[in-house]
């Protein structure tokens, strides 16, 4: 699933045109990378996303193209 898609799936960011803008704006990484809204999420993978001086760190624990509101935070665990 796109990195874009999987942000809004899982209700880190709730506009996918937005998340698409945060990885275009280098706000979001994977793995200590950049990220494009293109990227291929897969389970284990590391999103650190940055909104303004505070960042958030989640592990991708599943995939699903589409989820519930409350089972949206099963997708990820944040980290630190």
């Amino acid at each position: 699933m796109r990195l874009d898609k999987y942000l809004k799936v899982s209700r880190i960011i709730k506009r996918r045109t937005v998340a698409n803008n945060a990885c275009d704006s280098e706000h979001v990484k994977v793995n200590g990378r950049d990220a494009k809204a293109s990227y291929d999420v897969k389970i284990g993978d590391i999103i650190e996303i940055a909104f303004g001086e505070r960042i958030l760190r989640v592990r991708v624990k599943d995939v699903k193209e589409h989820t519930l509101k409350n089972d949206a935070s099963e997708l990820y665990e944040v980290i630190d």
